[in-house]
């Protein structure tokens, strides 16, 4: 018996067709168990880990990107907090946030506070604003290297709604105290001169005016910690000697590598009792900023004035910064006594020989850097 080989085909391929479309239903169907039993299975397993069962939380209907303020307070639990983001429609189930949370490790470093979230959010996204923490809203504050008590004192205010006399009552009336003023606490506003640290802070909104001088007093107090002081106090220097110095390389020059050569110069003038001379405490001393000064200007009478009293003066005349204070406590080993400005770039000349000195004044003149 013969068989055309399309005849044998078409008995072969109906099971195939068949057994092909009971294949695609089953898959379906497959799909559609896993999608009604995958929250379910899912709450299962957290509730394996927990001991616990877990009821999902779904988003309400919302659209998407819209702005919500979340407060978590202090020792809420992941599914608490899932349940909350999912009531406020910032993610989809509360079920599902949980499940991340604990495949992420995150559990225990979920933050309380207050969050500015979107609704519609994914959840990878949120748990890392919750574990990053909410954001705090704070103020700055910049105080420049070298400006004196009163200067520094303005720039809070003017930075702040503080006013300046508060500021100045907070530094006579006890309420801040340093550990760095020879003789107790300081009980005038030059006695508080270069005891609070110039930098840039940050604080947070609240803060009020004594937090702000609390801590740059105390950011004082701890760089000349940091400082090792024991070439100054080998030669017979205080470490509040050592602001002192600080206070006048910090009004000498901007450059850093000078620092350490005017430090140099200042020990090397003491070490042989020479005069300091330096123009920036006899302006200090009569309450000027300005560049330059006049023959009168030389004769004021202030244990201020460098030109005519011997040593150090009595207290800083400036707030040093920390390069500043480093080169104070490490002058240079250059036998240095004399520098001049020669460069329109602020920078300086030095030398031990006061002929040379001269002959570098002079060309700064030439050059028009000097008057």
């Amino acid at each position: 018996m013969t068989f055309e080989p399309h005849e044998f085909e078409e008995h072969v391929d109906e099971p195939r067709r068949a057994n092909r479309s009971l294949g695609v239903v089953v898959a379906v169907l497959l799909i559609a168990a896993v999608a009604i039993y995958g929250a379910r299975a899912a709450a299962d397993w957290v509730g394996g880990l927990t001991g616990d069962n877990v009821d999902e939380v779904t988003a309400p209907s919302v659209a998407a990107g819209e702005p919500i303020t979340i407060v978590i307070p202090s020792g809420t639990s992941a599914r608490t907090i899932g349940e909350l983001l999912a009531s406020r429609g910032v993610v989809g189930s509360s079920l599902q946030f949980e499940t991340a949370v604990r495949l992420a490790g995150a559990d225990s470093e979920l933050r309380a506070g207050e969050y500015d979230l979107f609704t519609g959010m994914e959840n990878d996204d949120v748990i890392t604003a919750l574990t990053r923490g909410p954001v705090v809203d704070t103020y700055w504050i910049t105080v420049r290297e070298g400006l004196r008590i009163g200067e520094i004192l303005q720039e809070i205010a003017e930075q702040t709604d503080f006013p300046r006399g508060e500021l100045e009552a907070l530094l006579l009336d006890g309420s801040i105290t340093t550990t760095l003023f020879p003789d107790g606490q300081p009980s005038t506003l030059r006695e508080w001169e270069g005891l609070l640290f110039p930098d840039t802070y940050e604080f947070l909104a609240d803060s009020g005016p004594e937090v702000v001088l609390a801590l740059l007093a105390g950011t004082m107090e701890r760089r000349v910690g940091e400082i090792d002081w024991s070439e100054l106090e080998e030669a017979g220097y205080s470490q509040y000697d050592g602001l002192i110095i600080a206070s006048l390389i910090e009004s000498e020059t901007r450059a850093n590598d000078e620092r350490p050569l005017v430090s140099a110069v200042v020990a090397n003038r003491l070490s042989i009792g020479m005069a300091l001379q330096i123009d920036a405490t006899v302006l200090y001393a009569l309450g000027e900023r300005r560049t330059g000064l006049t023959l009168t200007d030389l004769e004021v009478e202030s244990p201020y004035n460098t030109y005519l009293q011997p040593g150090l003066p009595p207290t800083p005349i400036g707030g040093p910064g920390r390069a500043s204070l480093e080169a104070a406590a490490a002058p240079a080993a250059v036998d240095y006594l004399f520098y001049v400005l020669t460069s329109r770039d602020g920078t300086h000349s030095f030398t031990a020989s006061y002929d040379e000195f001269l002959s570098f004044k002079n060309q700064a003149k030439e050059d028009g850097v000097l008057p």
